[in-house]
């Protein structure tokens, strides 16, 4: 194995019981529950545009806790130091990255530790960074536990938990993976993105 490709989404992109498919094993909040047991799949193909009832889908949203995240491009700029920040401190190495309004996409150098471990840093370092630069997405949820005199506490998790990954065997997986990434933001109709902790695969 050369690399892996990590997805990791945002609190409330992808639920557990999607229609489409889920990485997870199991739907902790019984508002969600009633919608459908956890979807678990182990496909290494996107299922994002499988067909399914969309409207159940979104319908079974409103019952999040709090709204869905979406990240703004001040947030994504700050998710992306704090990716920097860890992996200048790691032996993990960057070959592709796309921080996307739900979700972030990295194809990550193999070896070091497993891809759930990896994710979890990332996400830490990401959350850091927005706490640090108070652009995270439920900063409001602290002041208000510091408006009614409790302790203050962190806000809650701004990604889901769990993470999807592929693991690229050849170096044409992991050059057709980078050019995938590269090319996300596009289909969004964004513009191409360019990250300081990316690396150039050779």
């Amino acid at each position: 194995m050369l690399a892996t490709h990590v997805i990791f989404a945002a609190y409330g992109f992808w639920l557990p019981n999607d229609p489409r498919g889920s990485w997870s094993d199991f739907v902790g909040a019984w508002d969600l529950y009633v919608f459908g047991r956890a979807t678990k799949t182990n496909v290494t193909r996107s299922v994002a545009h499988q067909p399914h009832d969309s409207t159940r889908r979104i319908a079974t949203k409103e019952f999040l806790k709090r709204p869905p995240v979406t990240f703004t491009g001040a947030q994504a700029r700050a998710i992306g130091r704090g990716f920097a920040s860890y992996l200048r401190k790691s032996r993990v190495q960057a070959f592709g990255c796309a921080i996307l309004p739900g979700h972030c996409h990295l194809i990550v150098s193999a070896g070091v530790m497993h891809a759930e471990q990896l994710v979890t840093q990332l996400k830490g370092a990401a959350t850091r960074e927005l706490l640090a630069e108070n652009l995270h997405p439920f900063q409001s949820f602290s002041r208000d536990a510091q408006a009614e005199r409790v302790s203050p506490r962190r806000p809650p998790k701004c990604f889901a938990r769990g993470q999807w990954k592929v693991y690229l065997n050849t170096r044409a997986d992991v050059l057709r993976a980078i050019k995938y990434v590269e090319n996300n933001p596009l289909k969004l109709g964004l513009r191409r993105q360019h990250w300081s902790c990316v690396s150039p695969y050779s």
